[in-house]
């Protein structure tokens, strides 16, 4: 998009593992950004259920394997070669179809010579995943009904996925690596839903649901849920893809820009192209 840029409009990001990229980013496009981490990853204290997984895998328990995200799959791998188990997960592993949501497991699964058999395409949400699976099924390259199938999950369970997998004859279990806590240091964020509240910024940009959830938590827990509000209907609200556009809704917040890619650099040019002409149409129809 040529010419893109911010003009000077203060930009809310509340990523913490990518949260110095996409800083520069805003910074590179003219925006002045403001970051403010809205979550944290905790692995899963024992990791039972990740052991318990592979070793069932190991022993052929299961017909299909679903990794939903990069992170989640180097920490499953971390915790099975922590009891010394690695290349015997792996063997197994490359036994069973698996299935990757997106590009970041797949990237996983080559750097360990495990081939995948489907790549879900972009967006990458729920409903790719299942649509590629029928389009397996149809053409027989995969049975799902009756399949015993394992879900790594990234933070909290996805359950229109689960439930579209039992729906078709799946036996699921759920393999959870690793939760989203918030951040130990709330400060940043506290401060950062005082400024949506009192109109000091501008575009916000939302790269998970877990953001939303979280950003709406603290604001309750702050008593300033309803000015909150107030705040982001006067802001350009980006989402980067589906499923974080989902969450808005489910929270009554209407995101005003959804990149046709859901990746960082993609959402931060799109909002940098129409966050000041977006700003003005919404400012100045709450002033009339």
């Amino acid at each position: 998009m040529p010419n893109a840029t911010f003009g000077g409009l203060c930009v809310l990001s509340l990523e913490t593992r990518r949260a110095q990229e996409i800083a520069k980013l805003i910074a590179n496009y003219g925006g002045e950004p403001v970051v403010a981490p809205a979550l944290r990853e905790v692995p899963l204290g024992s990791n039972t259920q990740a052991i318990a997984f592979a070793d069932a895998l190991v022993r052929g328990e299961f017909d299909l394997v679903i990794l939903l995200t990069g992170v989640g799959a180097r920490a499953l791998v971390g915790v099975v070669e922590s009891v010394g188990k690695r290349e015997v997960f792996l063997e197994a592993l490359r036994r069973v179809p698996v299935v990757v949501r997106g590009p970041k497991p797949l990237a996983v699964l080559r750097e360990l010579n495990v081939p995948a058999a489907i790549a879900v395409p972009e967006p990458n949400t729920w409903r790719e995943l299942l649509r590629s699976l029928d389009d397996a099924a149809a053409e027989k390259r995969i049975a799902i009904r009756g399949a015993r199938v394992a879900v790594q999950e990234y933070g909290v369970a996805n359950p229109e996925l689960l439930a579209g997998l039992a729906g078709r004859g799946a036996k699921v279990v759920r393999v959870p690596v690793y939760q989203w806590a918030l951040p130990e240091n709330l400060a940043p964020l506290e401060n950062a839903i005082r400024a949506i509240s009192e109109g000091r910024l501008d575009v916000v940009l939302f790269t998970t649901s877990v953001q939303v959830t979280h950003l709406m938590r603290v604001a309750r827990e702050m008593k300033l849920e309803i000015a909150l509000r107030r705040g982001l209907e006067e802001m350009v609200i980006a989402s980067i893809g589906p499923s974080t556009t989902e969450s808005l809704r489910h929270h009554d917040l209407a995101p005003d820009l959804e990149p046709a890619h859901p990746k960082m650099g993609f959402l931060v040019e799109l909002a940098a192209s129409r966050s000041s002409v977006l700003l003005a149409a919404k400012r100045g129809a709450s002033q009339n």
